[in-house]
């Protein structure tokens, strides 16, 4: 029962509704933690993965890298960094890549003669700057290459972004449109469509205790939604903890997770997140855990750190 609810999980991820579907993956640890409430966030170099206008506000070289053990042989990985130009505003890089290992080839007589792999990239180009004081807007630019047994699909897609920062209150406000675009090769013969996304979120530091936290709507949308309410359903929750200027804790809950990775009335833990994220000197080390409840768990680990030129 395990497995066939894994192969379920795995053909949603990669060729339900859209072959690009991995865009939708956490890849930054602390986002993970966070269940991926990441809209508002303007202090971590993987922002540019969730809301391009989130990078225009960062010092220095923001450089992270991340790696994410998905279930049974899949895993990810991503890199990210941006620099300001002054006078011109704050370009970013990004690479997503996707590897879902080695799958056994039959002919239609059920012989195995082969194995073949599946794998995911997307490469993205981001600007941000400012549109008035504590208001900035970024987009971003990427190429996304799908293949599988020797077939591939190529697509060029967008984001825009907006984000808007109340520094008296400690609030920033994040709204963001992913992944618009199109196309380019098709695996066979029909087009997909690209998983576009619209989120809206906040993010609220509170005054006196060391807590932050973050609230994302996503997949705004999706018309196939009657109400208002039905389509807030998809929200996630995240809490960051400051314990020490070394030591960080994080929770989130993702509400649309929970309830599709149910089994029965079962759920577990699915949907739940947990995280922490501790400084060595002039590095950020952070770490994930993802609850798919009976599928398994995601572990997501990561490093960034700013330098200076």
């Amino acid at each position: 029962m395990k497995y066939l609810l894994i192969t379920f999980f795995i053909a949603q991820l990669g060729f339900a509704q859209s072959a690009f579907n991995f865009l939708r993956v956490d890849v930054s640890p602390r986002a993970g933690a966070m269940a991926g409430s990441f809209v508002a966030t303007v202090d971590d170099p993987d922002v540019i993965f969730y809301n391009p206008a989130g990078i225009k506000d960062l010092s220095g070289v923001p450089v992270s890298f991340t790696y994410t053990k998905h279930l049974l042989d899949m895993n990810m990985t991503a890199l990210s960094a941006s620099y300001e130009f002054k006078n011109i505003g704050r370009f970013g890089l990004g690479i997503k890549y996707a590897n879902y290992g080695d799958f056994t080839e039959y002919d239609e007589y059920g012989n195995q003669f082969g194995e073949y792999g599946a794998g995911d990239l997307a490469l993205l180009v981001g600007y941000a700057n400012e549109i008035s004081e504590n208001f900035n807007y970024g987009v971003n630019a990427k190429y996304v290459y799908s293949s599988i047994a020797g077939y591939s699909s190529t697509a060029l897609a967008g984001d825009i972004g907006v984000m808007y920062l109340i520094p008296g209150e400690r609030l920033n406000i994040g709204f963001a449109v992913m992944n618009v675009g199109t196309q380019l090769q098709s695996y066979i013969a029909s087009e997909e469509e690209l998983p576009l996304d619209v989120v809206f979120g906040i993010s609220k530091r509170l005054l006196y205790l060391p807590l932050q936290f973050h609230v994302d709507f996503h997949r705004l949308n999706r018309s196939s939604e009657g109400s208002i309410t039905s389509r807030l359903k998809s929200f996630t929750f995240g809490a960051e903890f400051t314990l020490s200027k070394v030591l960080k804790l994080r929770f989130g809950y993702d509400n649309e997770k929970r309830s599709e990775l149910k089994v029965g009335s079962f759920a577990g833990l699915a949907g739940f997140n947990f995280g922490v994220g501790f400084n060595v000197k002039d590095y950020t080390f952070n770490y994930a855990y993802s609850s798919f409840g009976e599928i398994g768990a995601l572990h997501r680990i990561g490093v960034n750190s700013t330098f200076s030129f």
